[in-house]
């Protein structure tokens, strides 16, 4: 694969929207099996009722794409305690009694994107901790982006469907272009570590079908070490789970609002570290496709099954993949989920050679 190398120099243009694809009866059957689904107690439609909405800056008093929301009196008072619940069944397995120190502090909405997410920041009384979750007009999109990247990456998820509504935990971290601006020559990193990491998530999403990662839908994290700190980029923004039918659309290094995380990256990474790189992050993804083969297969055969974008675009993507891979197998691939399954072989072939994989099941 291309490692940080072949820009073209004018970005990817952005894509018409996408439609929302409601998650069907086997999709539903998956979640279950896996408790990914269960009744909810406010459902986005709930929320959607809201009496006023009022533009939220952010801390420097700069306008946003979020209003705080208001609700009558009555509607707030039980939607509050609701919300409420709706947290424990995220983080705590439905036990009511570990919450009572919560309070919902403010509910925000925001137009912008396919998913129109309600945001709900919830405060411990305790120690004025906050947390974050969403609501969410549910995609079985971003339903399969959400459980592919717990699966396949190195962060884990926790998410909830209910009907047309998806709950998704808040993913901390700073903004991409927030980095970039911000961060990115500021010394508080070393460059390798920047250039490492970009590398490893550029090849997660190409690899699994991850679209659209412009610098504002994926979060960079640091953690302080005992030398210096680690660094690790991750996707929030699952939308365009392989919808589109160009290559280059699952690669972030190609979007002009990454251009100067790619130049930074490129400027300190020799080539055959890149392909070190490459290569180390496709032998820990054929790891864990592995140790959670029958899920992943549940996952892939459902996904194939789906149409979860239009032939033509199946089409043209297969045969991009089959000349980078130089692989003719792709050819026979009809949906999305081959196209994936495809790839994971392909990352196989070009690893290994070497004990310890075996393609992935069919489930």
């Amino acid at each position: 694969m291309e490692a940080l190398q072949g820009l073209d120099g004018e970005g990817l243009p952005r894509t018409p929207k996408k439609p929302n694809y409601a998650i069907n009866e086997g999709l539903r059957s998956y979640l279950r099996r896996y408790r990914r689904d269960t009744e909810l107690p406010v459902t986005y439609e709930r929320l959607r009722g809201y009496h006023e909405a009022i533009p939220l800056p952010d801390a420097a008093g700069k306008p946003t794409l979020w209003d705080t929301v208001v609700f009558e009196p009555a509607e707030m008072r039980e939607l509050n305690e609701d919300l409420k619940q709706i947290y424990a069944l995220l983080k705590v397995a439905g036990e009511a009694s570990l919450i009572e120190h919560l309070y919902i502090d403010r509910i925000d909405f925001c137009t912008f994107g396919n998913s129109m997410p309600f945001r709900i920041r919830i405060v411990n009384a305790f120690n004025d901790n906050q947390d974050y979750f969403y609501i969410k007009r549910a995609d079985a999109s971003r339903v399969y982006g959400l459980e592919l990247e717990h699966l396949l990456s190195p962060n884990r998820l926790n998410f909830l469907t209910s009907g047309s509504t998806l709950v998704e935990e808040h993913i901390a971290g700073i903004p991409g272009d927030v980095f970039i601006s911000h961060w990115l020559t500021s010394g508080e990193l070393k460059p390798i570590r920047v250039a490492k990491e970009l590398i490893k998530f550029n090849e997660r999403c190409f690899v699994r079908l991850l679209g659209d990662m412009r610098a504002y839908n994926f979060v960079c994290v640091i953690t302080p070490d005992f030398e210096d700190a680690q660094f690790r980029i991750r996707a929030m923004d699952f939308d365009q789970q392989s919808y589109n039918g160009r290559k280059n659309f699952y690669l972030p290094q190609f979007f002009k609002e990454n251009y100067p995380l790619v130049a930074f990256c490129t400027r300190h990474l020799h080539p055959k570290a890149a392909l070190q790189y490459q290569r180390e992050e496709d032998t820990i993804m054929l790891q864990r496709s592995s140790l959670a083969a029958d899920r992943l297969g549940l996952l892939l055969a459902e996904m194939s099954r789906d149409p979860i974008a239009p032939t033509e675009k199946v089409h043209l993507l297969r045969e991009s993949l089959a000349e980078h891979y130089q692989r003719s197998e792709y050819l026979k691939c009809e949906s999305m989920g081959d196209l994936i399954r495809e790839n994971l072989e392909s990352i196989r072939r070009e690893v290994i050679r070497a004990p310890g994989t075996a393609p992935l099941s069919a489930g």
